[in-house]
């Protein structure tokens, strides 16, 4: 469930919000930042596909050592599509996508989804002196641990603590210095407490996100 990186084997680090397919504004934002792909690295906070024009190159992503992702909701989705031969969940949430793909680039492509099993619910990023925790929709509990025991439907699906924001009602998680999340479309970057949502809704048009943490 946690995955942990050291910032120091790294030069630049960057969190991106939820690509959902949207490989060429990531590229873009690429070059603005001068990404160096032998030295940076990009963290995502999950969904990289459905809904935009190119899911399997978002995917594909996942293959170099540049890019570190955690599981999103889409891609839990996806996954219960392929195991349970039931797909109108994921399909009705931009999954149309996978079956209007030719036969083996589907196959390729099923292969590479099968991959999103193996990826952390939460990365824990060491810089600077300062811990960094990086899960799709929400750290579901008020103390971060290493380790820890938490709901995992919640962290990719989970839009209790956003909520609690909005209306003025939210804390700070404690056990970590800032946290950052995806899962739900905002017109800018939402910062309440030491938490960070940075889905900007690329996918419908707005600007992709990518915060620079190192």
């Amino acid at each position: 469930m946690y995955q942990r990186i050291e910032g120091e084997n790294w030069r630049h680090i960057f969190v991106v919000g939820d690509l959902h397919g949207c490989l060429s504004e990531l590229i873009s934002q690429l070059k603005l930042q001068h990404f160096d792909y032998h030295q940076d690295l990009i963290i995502s906070v999950g969904d990289l596909i459905d809904r935009g024009a190119n899911s399997p190159g978002c995917l594909a992503l996942l293959g170099s050592k540049w890019f570190k992702a955690v599981k999103g909701n889409h891609e839990e989705m996806a996954l219960e599509a392929l195991d349970e031969g039931e797909g109108i969940l994921w399909q009705m949430n931009g999954g149309d996508w996978y079956r209007e793909l030719p036969a083996l680039r589907q196959h390729n492509v099923q292969e590479a989804l099968l991959h999103c099993r193996d990826l952390p619910l939460v990365i824990e990023l060491h810089t600077h002196g300062k811990v960094l925790v990086i899960a799709h929709a929400d750290y579901p509990a008020s103390h971060y641990s290493w380790n820890q025991p938490v709901d995992e439907h919640l962290l990719v699906w989970s839009r209790d603590r956003l909520n609690k924001n909005l209306q003025g009602r939210g804390e700070e998680i404690e056990g970590a210095d800032e946290f950052y999340f995806g899962h739900t479309p905002l017109k800018e970057v939402g910062h309440f407490y030491n938490q960070n949502y940075i889905d900007t809704g690329a996918v419908f048009g707005n600007k992709l996100t990518m915060v620079q943490v190192q």
